[in-house]
């Protein structure tokens, strides 16, 4: 895969997971495929997967299934 950034060969997808929003309006998207770069060292999600996550984000209720979160808070020591 050619990376958009530096045009060079070896970019390659993986799967990320993202939240948007907080609290009650929280929403994790599992699963999005982003471009990551070896060579330049960036990573970005294409046109189509911007599209994707604003339409999961519009039709939340359509998409989404509840569950419960754990939190953890990272403490320096």
């Amino acid at each position: 895969m050619v990376c958009d950034i530096c045009g060079r060969e070896g970019a390659h997808l993986r799967k990320i997971t993202e939240t948007y929003g907080k609290g009650e309006d929280l929403l994790v998207i599992e699963d999005i495929p982003m471009v990551s770069c070896p060579n330049c060292g960036e990573s970005y999600f294409t046109a189509e997967t911007l599209h994707e996550i604003e339409r999961i984000k519009l039709h939340r209720n359509s998409f989404a299934v509840e569950r419960l979160v754990e939190v953890a808070s990272f403490a320096y020591r």
